[in-house]
């Protein structure tokens, strides 16, 4: 579904898409401002001018598209995907996902949440369409999303002294050597989990990682760390996502108050958890693929 749709019907000023994922909205009525029809006529891509629906990145793609439905003139009807689009402004035509030609912020485009509809669907641009998303599948993505940043910074905390054997300079929002950033590969969200493949390759032990001896201490390790998750669990506070702005593409920062350790934020674009306080637990398990090659799975029990 990531092919350039072929028709697009835009008769008003088309702007970036405002979303409101990070706002604990699920159903808002709103204006089509662009209807679009695949190439095989199967199915629509419907971009509106605000969606409480999270799309997933064409860039990063470890938080999934929410699930719901798109509601018109009372007929209701499954939003099958839901991507990050670009309209050009000059010709009018939307590219999807992958086949997006340009980065954010270019000239002349706009970058906008785009809703599919596996059939074709004949909506007038400009009429009023309700989104209604999927509200328990999105709060467990966002505590699986959430729980996922909450583990690489234990990963990073119980590293940092005891399996670097020089200083590798980058570190984390809590001042610790980032193994995270430097080690994974790619990453998935899913209902109250999220999953971090990390590569322990020659660089990486160039930069100061003892990996042979992280990997076969790593009983010790997720002791360690499902200690600290749990110590910060029991602080109960918020979890808030700073804005800069309303649109799909002004940044959006991950920001919590861990106690002694400060209030941390980090850059990111998902769905998240409002609290500590959803979880009753947050468990850390390793899976070692190869010598080179570990995964890290983060569950979260809801309170």
């Amino acid at each position: 579904m990531a092919a350039v749709t072929s028709t697009i019907v835009m008769p008003i000023s088309v702007m970036p898409t405002n979303v409101l994922f990070t706002q604990n909205q699920w159903q808002i009525n709103t204006t089509a401002v662009c209807v679009a029809t695949t190439e095989n006529n199967t199915g629509t891509w419907i971009v509106t001018e605000q969606t409480p629906f999270h799309p997933v990145s064409h860039i990063w793609p470890d938080h999934p598209a929410d699930r719901g439905d798109l509601i018109y003139q009372t007929k209701h009807y499954s939003v099958a995907d839901c991507v990050v689009g670009a309209i050009e402004i000059a010709t009018q035509q939307l590219y999807i996902a992958s086949d997006i030609p340009v980065k954010r912020d270019t000239e002349g485009w706009v970058f906008v949440v785009a809703h599919y509809i596996a059939l074709p669907l004949v909506i007038v641009a400009g009429e009023e369409v309700t989104l209604a998303v999927d509200k328990v599948y999105q709060q467990g993505l966002s505590r699986g999303h959430s729980g996922g940043h909450l583990s690489s910074l234990a990963l990073n905390k119980v590293l940092h002294a005891d399996f670097w054997r020089k200083d590798p300079s980058r570190r984390d929002e809590l001042g610790n050597y980032d193994f995270h950033s430097y080690a994974q590969e790619k990453s998935l969200v899913s209902e109250n989990c999220s999953i971090d493949h990390y590569r322990l390759g020659k660089t990486l032990r160039k930069r100061g990682l003892n990996s042979a001896e992280m990997v076969a201490n790593l009983a010790e390790i997720t002791l360690r760390m499902n200690q600290q998750l749990a110590q910060w669990l029991q602080l109960a506070t918020p979890i808030v996502m700073r804005r800069e702005g309303d649109t799909l593409t002004d940044s959006r920062y991950w920001q919590c108050d861990l106690g002694p350790e400060g209030v941390i934020e980090i850059p990111c674009g998902g769905t998240h958890a409002t609290s500590l306080a959803e979880y009753r637990a947050l468990t850390i398990e390793f899976e070692i693929i190869s010598d080179q090659e570990l995964v890290m799975i983060t569950t979260a029990i809801v309170a």
